[in-house]
């Protein structure tokens, strides 16, 4: 990525007229969507690396029966600081990133609306990482309530938990920061001829996605800071002995977290939208249809959130609301894979890293989607609920899901971003080591849950054990796969070493990111580019 130092010759007078900072003061000062899409892609792979740690040591743990390495107290640190960070540090910050790199040379924009406010928003995140991980090492160790921070336990935390909250709260306004400028960019910045139904999917998902971040990170802050209230003022919003309610924290947390699962996937989707049609060589089946998917999934997201909580004692009315209406969700997400079906039916399709991550993404997306439809059944629910097969359930749709997708996103505009083709031997190793591994970690926590085996545990009963240990190696294999990409695959291609990309690598891809050289100049559409009909190419 750091590549694009390097201007391919492209623009050096136009460039250095414009005498843009060198050394640490290019990136401290950063105001270049392309350099702060730099920082936050390389700010979340950090975090995912410190996320995955924090996996093994749990997967290590539930290797075989019996206390091996954590005391529950650790363990249940790990698995909250795991979600927290993931959530938080990881999957959100990477398509921040993303977009920062892509919006603006998607939609002919100089550069991002407010620059200065897309530094703040990135910077904001250092302290609020620092203070997550540093909450290990804080009086009674790290929050320890599952990454959903439910009430009375973050009443009896030590006081990493009040450090937890800060962070929450830093990053919440780092993400209503982007957002504000991800809809302003979209909404006002189009190059001429660009309408909202030419824009790029992955455009019109960004836009749907900052709507739902800005409507519900305030819930989330509210939530917690009633929490914080509670711990130090003397409140009682969640204690039950001042008559207090802790199902209210799950109502008010879960109207955030449920928007917020459609938060991490909506823009995976985009990414999808845009690679299928490029390795396909045909236009994206039904376009209107996928806008109008997108919104109606953000819509309904509002209206599922207490699917969580069918186990709290709701009367039998609101499960049966919840239930149909998380089925309801499932149509508009049905709809986006059969249109990606029909993008690759009779094309003329290829397998490229970028394809084989997206088509990944849609197998085994569609198969998280399938278990979330089960668990919307509010009888099996009760059974399933808190057990492994919804730890099997989510991680299929956020790492299958999310972090599938970012990876073809990475191939698919690495050589955009570095100017340098990224070997395809490389990227299609890094792909089936890291599905086999995915798999073999995740699939049999399905068979722990529907027998019965509880998340969140230490230890178990002797019965679990060969499915435990099946899933911790495959963890470690997971996680090597992820060290293999950083070492073989990330680092030499942002030292520029690989073959030079053309401004336009992949033969079926369409927009107008391909329109300039690569690696992307750092200035790029000073003026406003003029479009052709169909808004994916400069005229002249």
């Amino acid at each position: 990525m750091s590549a694009v130092l390097d201007h391919g010759g492209h623009g050096h007078d136009h460039d250095d007229h414009h005498g843009h900072p060198h050394g640490w003061r290019r990136w401290v000062y950063a105001t270049n969507h392309k350099d702060i899409g730099t920082l936050y892609l390389l700010f979340s792979l950090t975090m995912l690396m410190i996320g995955g740690v924090l996996a093994l040591g749990i997967r290590a743990e539930l290797f075989q029966p019996g206390l091996q390495l954590l005391n529950p107290e650790l363990f249940n640190q790990l698995t909250t600081m795991h979600g927290i960070i993931m959530v938080f540090g990881a999957i959100m910050p990477a398509f921040v990133g993303v977009a920062n790199w892509m919006l603006p040379l998607q939609i002919g924009a100089s550069d991002m609306a407010f620059a200065r406010m897309n530094n703040f928003s990135f910077w904001l995140m250092i302290p609020a990482a620092l203070m997550l991980v540093g909450s290990f090492f804080m009086p009674g160790g790290a929050p320890a309530a599952g990454w959903t921070l439910y009430a009375p336990l973050t009443l009896q935390m030590g006081p990493s938990m009040d450090a937890g909250i800060f962070a929450m709260h830093i990053l919440g306004a780092s993400s209503i920061m982007g957002s504000i400028n991800i809809i302003v960019t979209i909404l006002n910045m189009r190059a001429p001829g660009m309408t909202l139904m030419k824009m790029p999917m992955f455009a019109w998902t960004w836009l749907i996605t900052a709507y739902l971040l800005i409507a519900v990170m305030p819930v989330l802050a509210g939530a917690i800071t009633m929490t914080l209230t509670d711990r130090h003022f003397g409140t009682s919003f969640f204690n039950p002995a001042g008559g207090g309610d802790p199902v209210m924290y799950q109502h008010i947390f879960w109207f955030f977290g449920h928007p917020e699962v459609y938060i991490m996937i909506l823009p995976a989707f985009g990414i999808v939208s845009q690679i299928v049609p490029a390795f396909a060589r045909k236009k994206l089946f039904g376009y209107a249809s996928m806008v109008y998917a997108t919104a109606s999934i953000a819509i309904l997201s509002f209206i599922v959130w207490a699917h969580h909580m069918f186990a709290t004692g709701m009367p039998v009315t609101g499960q049966l609301f919840f239930m149909y209406a998380t089925m309801l969700i499932s149509v508009p997400t049905g709809v986006k894979v059969f249109n990606w079906i029909a993008t690759m039916w009779k094309g003329s399709m290829t397998f490229e890293s970028p394809m084989l991550w997206a088509v990944g993404f849609i197998f085994v997306f569609t198969m998280g989607g399938f278990t979330g439809l089960i668990l919307s059944v509010a009888p099996i629910d009760i059974q399933l609920q808190d057990t492994y097969y919804v730890v099997a359930h989510f991680h299929y749709v956020l790492v299958a899901g999310s972090l599938f997708a970012l990876f073809a996103a990475f191939y698919y505009w690495a050589p955009k971003w570095t100017g340098v083709m990224v070997p395809e031997w490389k990227g299609k190793l890094h792909f089936w080591w890291s599905l086999i591994a995915f798999n073999v970690t995740f699939f049999p926590m399905h068979f722990l849950g529907l027998a019965g085996m509880p998340r969140r545990y230490a230890d178990y009963p002797m019965q679990f054990a060969d499915f435990n240990a099946l899933a911790s190696v495959g963890a470690f294999f997971f996680g090597f796969a992820q060290v293999y990409f950083i070492l073989v695959v990330l680092i030499p291609a942002m030292r520029g070493k690989g073959e030079p990309a053309p401004a336009k690598p992949w033969d079926g891809a369409e927009g107008l990111e391909w329109e300039v050289p690569s690696p992307a100049p750092f200035h790029t559409f000073e003026t406003p580019p003029k479009l052709d009909a169909t808004a994916t190419r400069v005229i002249g």
